[in-house]
This record gives structure tokens, sequence and C-alpha cells, in this order.
């Protein structure tokens, strides 16, 4: 495979993809029937997958930081890493990936976009949430001073819509 497209369509045209894809949809419009009222079919599927990917992401955090890292210092070459620094280190690569999956050929599989521009954009969109937490952490903890749990869920929020509204009308726009 000599370039981003290539590789695009060899993704999209694996039986395996294909597979879940085809199974995976079935399945949540199955789930879907009784909200398809109150919450449009593509809103469901996003929320799902991101709900998918945030478990697949703790369960690989907790295996590198208790099995793989086991609570100790990781070092890098010169560079000494906590264990749970490094489970994160870790795992993002991993989950950033199945996201984009899961966002890509799951919740905005209608997109026209190329593969290698969503990536990027999706890398974006991303790095955006991961500022969008800090600044709003930093606001509602240490500015408003709310307690640090709630401060977190309400930053969930904010970054959900955030994310999905970028995802929709940047990143897989149809």
């Amino acid at each position: 495979m000599s370039n981003y497209k290539d590789f695009f369509i060899f993704i999209q045209m694996n039986p395996i993809n294909r597979f879940l894809q085809k199974h995976i949809i079935s399945l949540l419009a199955f789930f879907h029937k009784p909200f398809s009222k109150i919450i449009p079919f593509q809103l469901f599927r996003y929320g799902v997958s991101g709900v998918a990917n945030m478990i697949f992401d703790w369960f690989l955090y907790f295996v590198f930081y208790n099995f793989i890292f086991c609570h100790n210092i990781v070092h890098i070459g010169p560079i000494a890493i906590s264990a749970h620094i490094a489970s994160f280190i870790f795992t993002f690569p991993i989950t950033f990936l199945s996201g984009f999956w899961l966002s890509r050929y799951i919740s905005f599989k209608e997109s026209i976009v190329r593969g290698h521009i969503q990536l990027i954009r999706y890398l974006f969109v991303v790095c955006g949430c991961i500022l969008l937490n800090y600044i709003c952490l930093k606001f509602f903890v240490e500015y408003c001073g709310f307690y640090p749990t709630p401060s977190k869920m309400l930053t969930t929020g904010i970054t959900t819509v955030f994310s999905f509204l970028m995802q929709k009308f940047f990143t897989f726009k149809a």
C-alpha cells in the first residue's frame, strides 16, 4: 500500500471490517427502537460508540497500570515515567484508533470526506477535547470553587457536545 488512499480502501473493503460494521449497526438499530422518537439514530450510534470506547480505554488503562507496569516507574531510555502516566501514554494511541474506527464506520458512516483527511481532522478534534478538558477543569475547580468530581462531570458534558458537533460538521461531514 503506497498511500493513505490505498490503506483506507483496504480497511473499508476488508471483510472483517464490513462484517463488524454491519453487525454492530444492526445491533444498535435493535436497541435504538425504544428511543427512536426522542434521539436520532446517528446520535445514538455516537453515544454508544463513545461509551464503548471509554470502557475499552478504562479496561486497557487498568491492564497496563496493574499488570504490565505493575505500579512501578517505567524507564524508557534515560526517561523515567510514573506508571499511571505511562499507562495513559500507551493506551492513548490504541483508543484513539478504536475511537476513529467507531466514528468513521459506525457513527458517521455517511461521510464523503477522504479517510486520511478524516484522520487528521479527528486528531485535531481530540486535541481540542484534551485542551477543553484542561480549561474547563481549571475554570470550574480553581475559579468557580466547585468540587473536582462534579467539575469533571460537567466538563465531560461540555466536551461531549463539542466533540459531537465537531465530528459531525467538520471531521466526518456528509
